[in-house]
């Protein structure tokens, strides 16, 4: 889903000057890795993968669910040894929700000997700083969070034009083309909506899903009481509380993240004005109820796929999630992180099984990763993964979740039609 974007820097780092070698550890027969060209005959290597999401600062809840999901699925993958003598390891780097950092972070991965792909971004923002530094490298990309169909489906997807424009990025989460009208149609056809006020916080992530619901919800007959848009950062909404109750509006949609959506509602309700608030998932998080109370109470929000916590195949991973006691949000992209990371995993043992066991060197391994995550295929914890033409993923499950009794509450859950 997710998303925050500033500016996006129009510079790209060039990496094909760059010459990866793989690692120097030693196979069984003697030979130090790459020898033969290779990277060993798998016996004794390690392999990294990265993550790149805010691990602190606005965001973190999400993104920290995002390192730790993929964690566990490496962990399991050691420990199951799913790769014959390969260990796979984490690098995890915190972007902040900046994408700036997030290109930068992407250069450190590609420019890493050692990673072999990388799981992330959160926020579709920062995803566009970094898919070009991932593509030059031929580096695997899957973002279980990531939402904007522009990354898949290029500038034109709305017109029926769609190109891919980055081989190498995938992703686990469904579009906002699928989520936004999701929305729209529950909020009309179910909760009986007729006259809503819909904002966004201007980033890629905020303003697209909030023009996808928004002519989705005009299209069935719904009025679009009025719009406003806010800064991410903004703390004070008495403006746009005034705006909202002198609208009329019956409901509030939110285009953003939770950072101001938690204030929104509390400023909204303490002015007087007792409608509920919807959004995507970038307000789905515990963080959101905690902030905003019980403002928060008949608030909505949709997110991808059904609720990990009533998926069988979760249920290990929900349970070592919290005996490890780490932080942040498993519930909303850390069952998705774990299918991602498990995706590369399999694909690195595909590109190795094609090649006699052995790794090819690192250059070629990467690239040769890039089909074989295309042809990914197998039942996660969270669903099926597979991809399409376009990257996205076959698995168009989403649910809409409202606040009650001070938690998140599934309501409906199924695949958007159109």
């Amino acid at each position: 889903m997710r998303h925050r974007s500033l500016l996006l820097l129009t510079t790209v780092l060039t990496t094909g000057a760059l010459t990866l070698t793989a690692c120097g550890s030693r196979s069984d027969d003697g030979k130090k890795s790459g020898d033969d060209g290779s990277s060993g005959t798998g016996s004794n290597i390690t392999l990294t993968i990265g993550v790149d999401a805010p691990l602190t600062g606005q965001n973190s809840a999400t993104g920290l669910g995002l390192q730790y999901g993929t964690q566990i699925a490496v962990d399991d993958a050691n420990s199951k040894k799913l790769v014959p003598g390969v260990t796979f390891k984490v690098k995890a780097l915190d972007d902040k929700a900046l994408p700036a950092t997030g290109q930068q972070n992407a250069t450190a991965l590609v420019q890493d000997s050692n990673v072999i792909a990388t799981v992330g971004p959160l926020n579709s923002g920062v995803a566009e700083s970094m898919q070009q530094v991932f593509a030059t490298a031929n580096m695997v990309e899957i973002s279980p969070a990531n939402t904007n169909p522009d990354l898949t489906q290029g500038k034109d997807w709305a017109s029926g034009k769609k190109v891919r424009p980055f081989k190498t990025y995938f992703r686990t989460a469904t579009t906002d083309a699928n989520q936004g009208g999701f929305a729209a149609d529950y909020a009309y056809n179910t909760l009986k909506k007729k006259n809503v006020f819909v904002v966004d916080d201007k980033q890629a992530y905020g303003a697209g899903l909030a023009a996808i619901f928004k002519g989705k919800f005009a299209s069935l007959g719904g009025k679009i009481a009025g719009t406003d848009h806010v800064n991410t950062g903004d703390t004070d909404y008495s403006a746009l509380v005034t705006k909202i109750k002198q609208s009329h509006a019956d409901m509030l949609y939110y285009g953003g993240q939770y950072d101001e959506s938690e204030l929104i509602t509390k400023q909204l309700k303490a002015g007087g004005v007792n409608i509920p608030l919807m959004g995507g998932d970038g307000m789905y998080s515990d963080t959101y109820i905690k902030t905003a109370g019980k403002a928060a109470t008949g608030d909505l929000a949709t997110s991808v796929g059904v609720p990990v916590s009533t998926l069988p195949a979760a249920q290990n991973f929900i349970k070592a999630y919290k005996a490890k006691g780490y932080p942040g949000d498993y519930g909303t992209y850390g069952g998705y992180s774990y299918d991602a990371a498990t995706a590369i995993i399999n694909a690195v043992k595909t590109v190795m099984d094609a090649n006699g066991g052995k790794l090819p060197a690192m250059n070629d391994a990467r690239a040769k990763l890039v089909d074989a995550v295309q042809k990914t295929d197998f039942d996660g914890i969270a669903g099926h993964v597979s991809f399409d033409q376009y990257g996205d993923t076959t698995n168009k499950q989403l649910t809409v979740y409202q606040v009650k009794n001070g938690a998140w509450t599934a309501v409906k859950s199924g695949v958007y039609s159109g």
